[in-house]
């Protein structure tokens, strides 16, 4: 598979840096560079490319402004590169693939180039799924029936307990009192009802482990018990919140307001 790939940077010398480094990698295609925001935006809804290597700190729009420039359509994966370390915890809540400090580090960028590689696996292997169930339901919706029976059966392959390595500790939560859980890059930060706690693992490696019937995606970076939602409050511009057991609000952006639909009444 190729990676098609957008590299965004104002200064020149740090894009052709940053093509030799990606070199060795001959399922990296560098399709596009651009060297501010608004071109990024204007070529990634273009080209559509799996991957953009995205500079921070740039004149007019800024890295962070380019993500959100584009969530209106299936968004790439980001990695941020960037010279100022301040910028590492907006990259995570941006929930980057990964930060990578300038000049650029040839093992962390191989490193980075095999977590893009693991995510797009995963996208491919969902999106197929999803494009099989839709074709049966349309020639064969009885096959679709006996496909949704052998997920029901399949529940009891969920995890019930979650060992989460935290501050030197390990600590044993059960699931069901886990409130909601917000994704920083590689990390997620798990919240139940008086504790929050760190794990090293990413969404999509979570979500398989736990029940979707009762762990529902609101937003790109959170996770929500749906068990433990006890009120749905109106947002603007077709968002909302849904309010917990611990009375912390979660916001559901507009893209996943359908299917928190279908779960809470």
């Amino acid at each position: 598979m190729t990676i098609r790939t957008i590299l965004v940077d104002d200064e020149k010398l740090a894009i052709q840096g940053l093509q030799l480094r990606l070199e060795p990698f001959e399922d990296v295609e560098v399709i596009e560079t651009c060297q501010n925001g608004r071109e990024a935006i204007r070529a990634i809804k273009t080209l559509k490319p799996d991957l953009v290597f995205l500079d921070i700190q740039m004149p007019g729009f800024d890295g962070f402004s380019v993500v959100q420039g584009v969530m209106e359509i299936d968004p790439p994966l980001f990695v941020f590169v960037t010279a100022f370390q301040e910028h590492a915890i907006r990259a995570f809540e941006a929930n980057a693939v990964n930060y990578l400090m300038k000049p650029v580090d040839e093992d962390k960028l191989a490193d980075t180039i095999e977590r893009v590689r693991q995510r797009l696996a995963e996208k491919k292997s969902s999106d197929e799924a999803d494009r099989l169930r839709g074709v049966l339901s349309e020639v064969a919706p009885e096959a679709v029936d006996d496909m949704d029976e052998s997920d029901t059966e399949s529940a009891g392959r969920y995890e019930k307990l979650i060992n989460v390595k935290d501050r030197g500790q390990i600590f044993r939560v059960e699931v069901d009192t886990i409130e909601h859980i917000e994704a920083a890059g590689d990390y997620m930060c798990i919240y139940t009802g008086d504790n929050s706690l760190i794990l090293r693992e990413t969404m999509k490696d979570l979500e398989r482990r736990l029940d979707p019937r009762t762990f529902q995606r609101v937003h790109r970076s959170t996770i929500v018990n749906l068990d433990q939602v006890r009120q749905v409050k109106p947002h603007t511009n077709g968002e909302c919140f849904l309010v917990l057991d611990s009375g912390a609000e979660v916001k559901v952006s507009r893209s996943y307001r359908d299917v928190v639909a279908r779960f809470v009444h």
